[in-house]
């Protein structure tokens, strides 16, 4: 049997390779107290029109706001803000945060983000896991604090879109086994059909060029505006 005998180098980069994908797994882990449970992104409008109605149409309906979304915006971002973040650029964080919060079409899609992202500073003030005052922009939103979360603890790029969309998939479909109803099975075929699509629409972001950028849901945009006066709410957008 041989032996594999590690240099003080090789421990090292396997130990803080261990952490980051630890530290990646806590960030993206439904039990990370931000509140991202008492938000849908418009899902849950969605059901209300009748225009996702079952475990087909919500399947469609997910695979489309990844492809015309995530991979567009908030995908993209993540790369550009954990370079900034890497490269202490406090003027390209501002600039990409106040870029995201100008994508935000309703005040509920806004204010989602602007909460979360409070959230998650207010969590990571009370672990010690702030970045310098200097590079925190004013009003940072979810995107940009996750960005800065997943650089402390040496989560490769890559690695951090794909956590994000995992968990942006995760909370979706936990949002749609509580309102729509989905049952766990219909969930985890879900899961299966768009675990692909979450590589690939990484691939795609990772790509991407400034002049790209932008997510193009209308849909999702007029229902969310529609829920600031649903009649009985499950989630506050």
């Amino acid at each position: 049997m041989a032996t594999v005998t590690n240099t003080r180098t090789d421990a090292s980069a396997a130990h803080t390779g261990d952490l980051a994908l630890l530290g990646l797994m806590q960030l993206v882990s439904p039990a990370l107290p931000i509140g991202a449970f008492a938000w849908s992104q418009g899902l849950e409008s969605a059901f209300e029109l009748g225009w996702v109605n079952n475990e087909a149409e919500l399947r469609e309906w997910l695979a489309g706001v990844l492809e015309d979304g995530l991979s567009r915006c908030e995908l993209p971002l993540l790369v550009r803000l954990q370079t900034a973040w890497a490269n202490e650029d406090a003027s390209t964080i501002a600039n990409w945060n106040q870029w995201l919060q100008a994508t935000r079409e309703t005040a509920e899609l806004s204010d989602e983000d602007a909460r979360l992202g409070g959230a998650l500073v207010t969590l990571l003030r009370n672990l010690e896991l702030l970045p310098a005052e200097r590079l925190i922009p004013a009003e940072p939103g979810y995107i940009t604090m996750f960005a800065w979360a997943a650089q402390n603890r040496f989560v490769p790029v890559r690695q951090t879109l794909l956590g994000f969309a995992w968990a942006w998939l995760e909370n979706q479909l936990a949002v749609a086994c509580k309102a729509l109803p989905l049952g766990h099975t219909a969930a985890q075929r879900i899961t299966e059909y768009l675990r692909p699509k979450l590589v690939e629409a990484v691939d795609i972001a990772m790509e991407r060029e400034d002049h790209e950028l932008g997510p193009i849901l209308p849909g999702l945009a007029l229902g969310s505006a529609l829920h600031e006066t649903q009649y009985s709410r499950l989630f506050r957008s």
